[in-house]
């Protein structure tokens, strides 16, 4: 009885608060398209998730994945720093 993993959604984004205990805020930003205008407008999104280790500055460009809740708003867990902050 061998069961598998459905795909779990992934995005990359920007840290930009830490100062929670194994938690941070991620920002993630998308552009769309007006749906009047025509023009790209940038849109952003904040995610709270999951820093097991505290490992994640303000400025990294992490990889996060989407989890079972943990608690009330946090539902993503970090899965990458893909580059640190200069």
């Amino acid at each position: 009885m061998e069961t598998t993993r459905k795909f779990r959604k992934e995005k990359i984004g920007v840290v930009v608060s830490n100062k929670m205990n194994k938690s941070i805020v991620v920002l993630v930003e998308r552009k769309v398209m007006h749906a009047k205008y025509g023009k790209f407008v940038k849109k952003t999104s904040r995610f709270l998730a999951h820093d097991e280790k505290d490992e994640s500055n303000v400025g990294d460009t992490v990889r996060i994945m989407e989890t079972r809740p943990i608690s009330k708003d946090k539902c993503w867990r970090l899965v990458e720093i893909v580059e640190r902050a200069k």
